[in-house]
């Protein structure tokens, strides 16, 4: 890839990793509309992690709070706050990290079309439109239970289809259960940490067991890319989902599965 390649790619992946489109829809766009080549495990790995650190580092204050009462609190009755928020945490990544560890290589093998991709942009940015639209929006992080939690969860596993938007899903559950835009968005947000975390570690597995040849260069350069527009697009759209809304990202989604249609069948 040429340095123009990385930093497209690196960025593309930062936003769109938060942002409620769908980050598997973007990046297949340089390849349709451009015909840039794969741009490797090797790339994928590096860029998520600068999208990891991005937002361990925006919620830095709340994950240490969150740590600290998890381990003091957490296996006692006298719960606090963050330490109940850990555990809903733990208990909304189950769900994805057990079905997609059954049929992760199906998706790879039967799940990676462009016209699916298309289909599922439009739909569930139908259905995250409908959530917000007809959302009570009353319930902040505090009123997250263990059946709103597995709720969320259960919903984050339908992101293992491409097209879905793991952060979209996610939101439009908490959005379902009456959460006002910000704690929804705040969830989601907590919830890509160990997913991130844990496909990281699946491809790191996959890239060591492959004998890669890396270029080192890209990788940085993809992960700093990656980083700093992953934790620009954090900070701008918790500042500003409880005025805007979701109907910017669901237009957004509509024109792009319509994008992509016109390809496959054009």
């Amino acid at each position: 890839m040429t340095l123009f390649e990385i930093i497209i790619l690196a960025i593309i992946q930062g936003i769109t990793e938060f942002l409620p489109i769908s980050s598997s829809a973007h990046l297949i766009l340089p390849s349709v509309l451009l015909g840039w080549v794969n741009q490797g495990l090797a790339f994928d790995v590096a860029v998520h992690v600068g999208s990891l650190l991005a937002v361990v580092i925006y919620f830095r204050k709340e994950l240490l709070s969150m740590t600290h009462d998890w381990f003091k609190f957490g296996f006692t009755s006298q719960q606090t706050t963050d330490s109940k928020l850990a555990w809903w945490v733990i208990v909304g990544t189950i769900p994805a990290v057990i079905v997609g560890f059954l049929i992760k290589d199906w998706v790879e093998v039967y799940a990676r079309s462009a016209l699916l991709i298309a289909c599922t942009t439009i739909l569930f940015g139908l259905l995250l439109w409908y959530a917000d639209v007809t959302a009570k929006r009353m319930k902040s992080l505090e009123h997250l239970t263990l059946s709103s939690t597995i709720v969320i969860g259960l919903f984050q596993v339908l992101a293992l289809i491409p097209g879905t938007s793991r952060s979209g899903i996610t939101m439009t559950a908490g959005l379902l259960l009456g959460f006002d835009r910000q704690s929804a968005a705040r969830f989601s947000f907590l919830l890509s940490i160990p997913t991130i975390t844990g496909a990281g570690l699946l491809s790191v597995i996959d890239l060591l067991q492959n004998k890669t040849l890396v270029d080192w260069n890209a990788l940085v350069y993809g992960a700093g890319f990656s980083f700093i527009a992953a934790y620009t697009c954090i900070y701008l759209f918790l500042a500003w989902i409880s005025r805007i809304g979701m109907l910017p990202f669901v237009i957004y989604r509509l024109l792009l599965g319509a994008v992509l249609l016109l390809f496959v069948f054009g």
